[in-house]
């Protein structure tokens, strides 16, 4: 059977609203548009739906209107929701600012998504070469830190762990840093993200190397064995340290009207490409295109199918 791709982080609503420019502190901003979609671990399942691979919401999701969109978005890719829905209490919303720059300030509520147990996430089923998602969100809060972290101890040791350690992970308590990180099989990040980390352990890459190759192969050794490590740079591209040796995978410019969900669209690209068994450097390849796609389009939710990205490689 192909591996599935499992994710165990938040899915909240995206609340989008295009504004002119950040408010001074106490002051007002008139937006230009606003929108709500399914986002946070929806955009990296329905990127994943989109190349093939069978996707599973094995998080939290609750009873009302937010709920309900949310598993709605998730249905109309076919993706499932593994655990029942959290009676009396709602899914949270994720303020998203938009400058025109396409660069984004966010304010995040907790709901609903943040009722996980050990248990509900073992309706996951997960299973020898399924790939498993986590995010450093889950992390920082002790609400899904504790039942996630137990619930990692139970899984099959083939089973591949994906840690996507967002802005938090660096600042987390080094035990709860250092327990993660002894659960990874790939880590997929941003490169200031891995900066981060790099930082706060006292390590450094080596002057005059490619940055987001050199962190890369810095970040290898900190995970499990033969673990891989992903760090992409927007238009550059990415880096993959994988067998034991770096590539780097540059990346397809494009004029941005929304960045919002285009890391998430990589990493469900990616994990896609792996379980139908595609090699690291061209699943890295077809990620950093289906992120290229996602950027000219508006709103997390619209990833690229495998098709779209097969024409836009064939007129690169």
């Amino acid at each position: 059977m192909r591996p599935r791709v499992i994710h165990t982080g938040q899915a909240l609503v995206d609340l989008i609203v295009e504004v002119p420019d950040l408010p001074a502190r106490g002051h007002n901003v008139m937006a230009a548009s606003d929108t709500q979609y399914a986002g946070g671990a929806v955009t990296v399942l329905l990127a994943a739906a989109r190349f093939g691979a069978e996707s599973v919401h094995a998080g939290a999701i609750g009873t009302g209107p937010h709920g309900d969109l949310i598993r709605a978005a998730l249905a109309a890719d076919g993706i499932a929701a593994s655990a029942p829905p959290v009676a009396a209490r709602d899914t949270g919303v994720c303020i998203v600012m938009i400058e025109p720059t396409a660069e984004r300030t966010f304010v995040t509520t907790l709901g609903a998504e943040r009722d996980i147990t050990a248990e509900s996430l073992a309706t996951a089923d997960v299973r020898p070469g399924d790939l498993v998602c986590i995010t450093g969100y889950s992390l920082a809060v002790a609400q899904t830190r504790d039942p996630l972290l137990d619930w990692l101890d139970t899984l099959p040791e083939a089973a591949l762990v994906v840690l996507d350690p967002g802005a938090a992970f660096a600042s987390l308590p080094a035990e709860v840093r250092d327990r993660m990180l002894a659960h990874t099989d790939v880590w997929t990040s941003n490169a200031e993200e891995a900066t981060d980390l790099l930082a706060t352990l006292g390590a450094s890459v080596a002057p005059g190397d490619h940055e987001i190759s050199a962190q890369a192969e810095a970040l290898a050794p900190l995970l499990r064995t033969d673990a891989v490590a992903v760090v992409r740079d927007g238009a550059e591209g990415c880096a993959v340290h994988a067998n034991g040796e770096t590539s780097g995978i540059p990346g397809f410019p494009q004029t941005p009207v929304d960045t919002n969900g285009a890391g998430d669209t990589h990493t469900g690209a990616l994990l896609a490409e792996i379980a139908a068994g595609s090699t690291w450097v061209d699943a890295c390849r077809r990620a950093n295109a289906a992120a290229a796609i996602k950027v000219t389009r508006r709103g997390p939710t619209t990833a690229p199918t495998a098709a779209e990205v097969d024409e836009f490689l064939r007129r690169q």
